[in-house]
């Protein structure tokens, strides 16, 4: 991991673009707006450049969910089995091979490929690394990545770069926001984009069902006090039945609700995907490094936001985490 930290080869990759005519963007399954925000966004700008752009996630028959189709652009996304092989190959978002789902292969044997990312926890995989711990979120370096491109932002690039931004700071208040992501956002708003617009259809925006299964999912919260070393745990788990209709990105902003208990410095939302297996979202506040824990059952993330998926059954998926929480406090 530590021998990505510093790994920016903006010569390799503009060199890779300019040899390159058609290129295949790819984010991580599950995708939030940082992931497709930021494939998206890339992608306009290499149209800007005449090539001929893909952008695509690894599940059989993807599908853009509901919760991101407002986003510029999401007619470029087809599904895998309906892929053209490129020249280029770039992921975004996404820090193992095991996040790019059935298109890992395709990454694996390009010619040539890119990987974008700014997971700490990023496993080195690609032929090109633009991977930056220090980045707030994926968008900041694919803005970045557009400027050295010499692409000039329009609305719809900023737009897409703007939702990733806000997305993975959490409206711009989570610790990784810096001084540079600030000004980041200010090129972006200075683009023309509709940020109030963007922010509620990001964050603001729900069908009622969606809205009676996270108060359902509220209401099954467990808090355990003395879990990570009396530091203290809250955590609920959603059902592929508890969560009906909605897909699995609707589940997402459950985290987001629980993480707000004062007595707990973890949260975590069990959320089953549609194969059985439970996917974790987890947050910790200041003390504990969640990405650590998360790393060690197999996922991984940044230090206060990061995740993993396991095939045990939820109350053993439960006991694992509140093991690990103190075995990780109590280093």
């Amino acid at each position: 991991m530590a021998n990505f930290a510093k790994t920016l080869d903006w010569d390799a990759a503009l060199d890779a673009v300019s040899k390159s005519k058609s290129v295949l963007l790819l984010a991580h399954v599950t995708p939030d707006a940082d992931a497709l925000g930021s494939a998206l966004g890339l992608a306009h700008a290499l149209l800007e450049l005449d090539k001929s752009v893909q952008v695509s996630v690894g599940e059989e028959g993807f599908q853009t969910p509901e919760s991101l189709n407002f986003l510029p652009g999401v007619n470029l996304v087809v599904s895998p089995e309906n892929i053209v092989y490129p020249d280029l190959v770039i992921s975004c978002d996404v820090s193992s091979e095991n996040r790019l789902g059935t298109l890992a292969g395709v990454m694996k044997n390009a010619k040539q490929s890119i990987a974008i990312d700014h997971h700490p926890s990023f496993t080195g995989f690609g032929l090109i690394h633009l991977v930056d711990p220090n980045a707030a979120a994926t968008a900041e370096i694919v803005l970045n990545f557009v400027d050295r491109l010499g692409v000039e932002l329009n609305g719809d690039i900023a737009s897409l770069i703007y939702a990733g931004l806000a997305t993975d700071t959490g409206s711009f208040k989570y610790q990784a926001t810096t001084s540079e992501t600030m000004r980041a956002a200010a090129r972006l708003l200075d683009a023309g984009i509709d940020h109030s617009g963007l922010a509620r259809l990001l964050f603001d925006d729900e069908p009622m069902t969606a809205i009676t299964m996270m108060g359902e999912a509220i209401g099954r919260a467990v808090l355990t006090k003395n879990a990570a070393n009396g530091a203290g745990l809250v955590y609920t788990s959603i059902s592929i039945a508890q969560r009906g209709n909605q897909s699995e990105l609707a589940m997402e902003r459950v985290i987001e609700a629980i993480r707000r208990t004062t007595e707990a410095e973890v949260a975590a939302v069990f959320k089953q995907a549609d194969d059985g297996h439970w996917n974790v979202s987890l947050r910790s506040k200041t003390l504990l490094s969640v990405g650590e824990v998360a790393l060690s059952l197999g996922g991984g993330g940044h230090r206060f936001a990061a995740g993993y998926s396991t095939g045990a059954s939820l109350a053993d998926a439960i006991d694992q985490l509140i093991a690990k929480l103190a075995e990780v406090a109590g280093n």
